[in-house]
């Protein structure tokens, strides 16, 4: 990410071809309006529409009524890391370079992506002065014009995941519980203090939030990531619609805040609806005979025979006390994956071997084909390519439920979602309704057990509230890549030049400010030297792991444990 402060970019001259000065930047004429993102992470379109229309929540009522209304679709696959850098910088994956959690390297090995990774300039690096709150794949702090607290994957809340470096320990004083996440699978059993927990989480973002609205902003976004840990784990309508009402007590609270210079913007990642089934598409791939596992020679072979398993391992150090995080953070994750790859058990990183497997799902739902030219040892002639994408493509596509008879899978070609970039997916895989894709190899295709309750689905909210926002309006196809050009419109500034999304220009009253001033687009300085980095680093396999691009290993060797306690990683 470029690390330029907002107001470098914001004197960027205009590059040769774009339209906009640095006049019309100003916005009404004197640059005094504001926007105010909340973002509210998994929120489904469904349940707030219900709710709202029965009087549950008076707060979001009122936007449906004096404001701007309408789902919101997400990116494919519909998930966090990928979203909320797409509703950041109003690009898809392939211009920002986040296609998951974890980067996918060369050597089958990933990296866990950070917020340098994102190579697209975020709002808060466009706009001055900006404020940004616990957003998710922001760490490290960037030194924008303004202060930052970032969000999910923050190794620890120090002067790394705060701008200014001071902030850290504002925050440690003001408020000491201050965290970024809650590790939900670990009540996965003991749900009863699962909410209690929540509750103290939510009450210090609630602090956080206040803490930075007495700085001085112009843009201010926050993202609240509890209603996606609550319905991953507990998908009650009773316990949800408790948790929504803190949600609409806090939008009351920025409503309130917010004068008569600024808009409110309330948007979510994606949406969230139940699973019944896991579908592991992997072990489709090797039934199909795509994929194929390690065979069992030398020490895999001995650990075999007497029935030494990774689940078996874990079981038993389990009974002591040991887990994953505790093995980590005892023992160099060289070693660890080392001893991982020796020991059998159906992980769909150590236990493939991918001298001859041609296909395999990496991350949510993100499939590729192994082809010499981007992996080590793939055994696909770059050539066959395409051929060989559309042969897993027709065997995903006719998968079915034998329970039901229904289609379990629907397949993107990733060519047609990420145009820009040759090293992106192959294909994407989006579940039906009540699926899960996961990605272990195990004796069947589909499975009832699981850690999930629920999980991400691609219709999520947008709302907008301010005086040039036309009451009662709603967004036509809305997308997660329209938030940001949106916002910067309504700002009066420029879109950058190659965003994907658009100004939803529907939302604004005619004759307004909005409405009447012209749609302008520049290139930011931030966005002209990502695209010099794109060109020099390639993207996709291999881009993610340039030392520019990922995590430092020592300092992130217990994130991925966290992720997974998240149930974001098998």
């Amino acid at each position: 990410m470029d690390d330029t402060t907002t107001a470098d970019t914001d004197r960027t001259d205009e590059s040769e071809g774009t339209s906009g000065t640095d006049e019309t930047d100003e916005t009404n004429g004197d640059g005094t309006n504001r926007a105010f993102v909340l973002g509210l992470d998994g929120i489904p379109w469904n349940l707030i529409e219900r709710w709202a229309e029965a009087g549950e929540l008076p707060h979001f009522a009122t936007l449906f009524e004096d404001g701007a209304a309408g789902s919101l679709e997400s990116t494919r696959p519909a998930n966090t890391a990928l979203a909320w850098p797409s509703i950041a910088t109003g690009v898809w994956p392939d211009k920002h370079g986040v296609y998951s959690f974890r980067g996918l390297l060369p050597e089958y090995r990933h990296r866990l992506n950070t917020g340098s990774s994102v190579s697209r300039p975020a709002l808060w690096e466009i706009v001055s002065p900006a404020v940004a709150g616990n957003v998710p794949m922001t760490y490290p702090a960037g030194e924008i014009d303004g202060a930052m607290v970032t969000g999910m994957l923050s190794p620890a809340i120090d002067e790394r995941a705060t701008h200014p470096p001071e902030l850290a320990a504002e925050l440690k004083d003001r408020i000491p519980e201050y965290r970024t996440g809650l590790d939900w699978n670990k009540y996965r059993d003991r749900p009863q203090e699962f909410r209690p927990a929540l509750a103290s989480l939510l009450s210090a973002r609630k602090r956080l939030m206040r803490l930075l609205m007495k700085r001085d902003w112009r843009l201010f976004f926050f993202v609240y990531t509890e209603p996606d840990r609550l319905q991953h784990l507990l998908w009650n309508e009773e316990v949800l619609l408790d948790h929504y009402k803190d949600l609409d007590a806090i939008l009351g609270e920025v409503l309130a805040q917010a004068d008569e210079n600024t808009t409110v913007y309330v948007v979510s990642d994606h949406g969230f609806a139940p699973i019944e089934k896991y579908v592991y598409v992997n072990t489709i791939l090797r039934e199909e005979g795509f994929l194929y596992e390690k065979e069992a020679t030398g020490t895999r072979s001995t650990l075999s025979r007497v029935g030494l398993s990774k689940s078996r391992v874990m079981n038993l150090l389990s009974r002591v006390g040991i887990d994953d995080e505790d093995l980590v953070s005892v023992l160099p994750r060289s070693l660890v994956e080392r001893i991982a790859d020796q020991i059998p058990g159906g992980h769909e990183l150590h236990d493939v071997d991918y001298t001859r497997t041609e296909a395999f799902v990496h991350g949510s739902g993100n499939l590729y084909i192994n082809d010499a030219e981007r992996f080590a040892t793939g055994p696909v002639d770059p050539a066959d390519r395409e051929s060989k994408k559309r042969a897993v493509a027709e065997v995903l596509s006719s998968v079915t439920d034998p329970a039901t008879g229904e289609k379990a899978l629907t397949v993107h070609d990733g060519a047609d979602l990420f145009p820009t970039d040759d090293r992106s997916p192959d294909l994407v895989l989006e579940a039906s309704e009540g699926y899960k894709p996961s990605l272990g190899l195990y004796d069947t295709r589909f499975s009832a057990e699981g850690v999930h309750d629920a999980d991400h689905h691609p219709e999520g909210i947008f709302f907008a509230y301010g005086p040039d926002v036309a009451p009662g309006s709603s967004p036509a196809d809305a997308a997660v890549v329209d938030v940001a050009p949106t916002v910067l419109h309504g700002l009066g500034q420029g879109i950058p030049h190659d965003t994907d999304g658009r100004v939803l220009s529907e939302i604004f009253a005619d004759g307004s400010p909005t409405t009447e001033r012209p749609i302008e687009t520049r290139e930011y300085a931030a966005e002209a030297r990502a695209s010099d980095r794109d060109e020099d680093a390639g993207s996709g396999p291999g881009r993610d792991g340039t030392d520019e691009a990922v995590a430092d290993e020592e300092e992130f060797e217990d994130v991925e444990n966290r992720l997974r306690g998240l149930g974001y990683l098998e």
